[in-house]
């Protein structure tokens, strides 16, 4: 495995005293995770497959304080609050439980993506929670438990454990059992040199949580076991096209699973919309460039925000017509990004 793909959090005595520092990339799924079988552990319904970006990383510094009560988490220079909070204390207790300490954490997290709007915070955010906290705790896992240990704080934060392309296997069955067989690991990929242009149309937190969306979405809506059934074939058409390096293929793949997801939203009782004015105009002018021959694909996560799947040498072209067609949208060129990395063990 090579070391663009994933970085090992090795032990640093029984716990890295002065701290650990870690930085991780958010990751966008060309074939989607969308509803969970058990909410606890964190395991998906389907598989699900996505590109780790080069942009928006995320860093965090994990120390720990043998004094402190309780754990001190500060998100962008803001004491965290809320459900911010409780999920990182959370996650924090899971760690010192397999760590078998007790000690409380100071946490520290920059986070350069926009928080809840659909483009992947919360991957990059627990993936390097995740590496710098084993480190920190003194834990050693290898790529395939660090994965499993980002799921536990956010499903998507397993693929962003891995540069380039990565699958999150599903697994089976439910409870403690079923926890070792959900995880992710890189996906060969041919020599496809692709893009992302993301078009953020509306960096505000979401109405509805993507927490609350899936659960609603697999609880009401007639059309969620229909799109996971077909999702499943399109992640062995999406592999098999990532291979040859088929950059159509694999763009069509995407913009259909993406687009029957939105549809399981809209079928909900009560509907689930992200979609904005300003995502069906970029939608669009993904449409009219494909009628102009150039390769261009749309996906969307849980928000009102496009990112369109080129080819590199395409990459500016593509985002001159998204922000001619979304004047007021923020755009941005992604390429594949790198894994998880741990940046020291000892201090900043």
């Amino acid at each position: 495995m090579s070391e663009q793909h994933t970085a090992v959090v090795r032990p640093s005595g029984r716990y890295a005293a002065a701290g650990a520092t870690a930085v991780a990339h958010p990751n966008i799924a060309l074939v989607k995770y969308w509803g969970k079988r058990d909410e606890e552990l964190v395991l998906p319904r389907t598989d699900s497959l996505s590109m780790t970006l080069d942009i928006f990383p995320t860093t965090t510094h994990v120390r720990l304080d043998a004094a402190a009560r309780r754990d001190e988490v500060t998100l962008g220079g803001v004491p965290a609050t809320g459900e911010a909070l409780r999920r990182i204390v959370a996650f924090l207790d899971l760690v010192r439980d397999r760590a078998g300490l007790s000690v409380r954490a100071v946490v520290d997290t920059e986070n350069t993506v926009p928080t809840g709007a659909g483009l992947a915070s919360s991957a990059s955010g627990f993936a390097a929670l995740a590496a710098a906290a084993a480190a920190a705790y003194g834990l050693g896992p290898d790529a395939t438990a660090l994965s499993r240990l980002a799921r536990r704080g956010s499903g998507s934060a397993s693929r962003s454990v891995f540069g380039g392309f990565a699958v999150w296997h599903a697994g089976a069955g439910t409870g403690a059992g079923a926890d070792a067989g959900s995880y992710a690991e890189p996906v060969p990929a041919g020599d496809l040199d692709p893009a992302l242009v993301i078009a953020v149309v509306d960096a505000g937190p979401k109405a509805v949580s993507s927490r609350e969306a899936m659960r609603r979405t697999v609880a009401t809506s007639p059309l969620y076991g229909p799109w996971a059934a077909s999702s499943k074939d399109d992640l062995v058409a999406m592999r098999a096209a990532l291979l040859h390096a088929d950059l159509d293929t694999v763009g069509e793949i995407a913009e259909r699973n993406a687009l029957g997801m939105h549809a399981t939203m809209l079928a909900a009782r009560p509907a689930v919309r992200y979609l904005a004015p300003a995502t069906l105009m970029v939608l669009d002018s993904v449409l009219r460039l494909r009628r102009d021959g150039i390769a261009a694909y749309a996906t969307m996560d849980a928000g009102p925000n496009v990112k369109v799947l080129c080819r590199r040498a395409d990459a500016d072209r593509v985002a001159a017509v998204v922000r001619g067609a979304a004047p007021r949208a923020t755009v941005h060129i992604a390429r594949p990004g790198p894994g998880v990395r741990l940046l020291n063990a000892g201090g900043r």
